[in-house]
Formats: C-alpha cells, sequence, structure tokens
C-alpha cells in the first residue's frame, strides 16, 4: 500500500512542474529554477532543457539539492547521466514535455532517431536523482 501511495504520488509529481533547489557553488545559497522531473521505470531524472545552465553546473558541484512543490520538499541526490544512455530518456522527456520545451531542441522531437537523440545528447545534460533519507 505505501508503495502504491509513493507510486502515485511521483505520478502527480510529472503532472506538475516543480522547483529544484540546488545550493550555489560559490554562494552556497539556495537557487531554484523550474523543472520537470520524469520517471522511467523506478527510476527519476533530471532534464536540462537548457543546456549547461547554473542549476547544471552547482548540481555537478553538489551532487544533490531538492525537489520543491508547495510546501513539500523532497531531498535528493543526484548522479549524471552518460550520453550514451540519454537517448532513451530524452525521447521520453520529448514526448511529455515538447509542448514546453521543444523549441530548445532545434527540431529534435520525440520520433528522431536514437542516433540523432546520441548527437545532441551532449548538449542536454540529465541527471538520476534518488531520494535522501
Amino acid at each position: 500500500m505505501v508503495e502504491e501511495l509513493v507510486a502515485g504520488v511521483h505520478a502527480a509529481d510529472e503532472l506538475t512542474e516543480q522547483l529544484e533547489a540546488v545550493r550555489g557553488r560559490k554562494s552556497g545559497e539556495w537557487r531554484t529554477t523550474p523543472v520537470n522531473p520524469l520517471t522511467l521505470g523506478d527510476e527519476r531524472f533530471l532534464v536540462s532543457p537548457r543546456g549547461h545552465t547554473q542549476w547544471v553546473r552547482n548540481m555537478r558541484a553538489t551532487g544533490g539539492g531538492e525537489l520543491r512543490r508547495g510546501r513539500r520538499a523532497e531531498t535528493f541526490t543526484a548522479v549524471e547521466i552518460e550520453d550514451g544512455a540519454k537517448p532513451e530518456i530524452l525521447r521520453l522527456y520529448l514526448k511529455k514535455w515538447a509542448w514546453e520545451v521543444g523549441r530548445f531542441f532545434d527540431g529534435v522531437d520525440a520520433k528522431s532517431s536514437d542516433e540523432k537523440l546520441l548527437e545532441i545528447a551532449p548538449g542536454f545534460p540529465v541527471f538520476r536523482i534518488s531520494a535522501q533519507g
């Protein structure tokens, strides 16, 4: 029953944009950015549709942060995914969120070939996130 509730929470999380909060690598202050968490199988991911942004640099430096929605905050650790593992993740991300972020992918969409997704993968950081505690 608890597993079903947790799965339901994760499914609901994908329906709405959330805030990703990560400490600044220089200032140590919390920085927030709207994100669209993605679940693939039993793993969750954050994709940066705008490329190597400040939140990506901060995530690389800190290795985790928080997902916030309303008053709820979930602490997580993050591991960056290698480019070769990104096509399936990017395809699902584009399938779910292209209406919002598709313009950043320069004509690449969920129907693009694995080769094309591999070609663009270096420009779109992806992190696997795992809840802490």
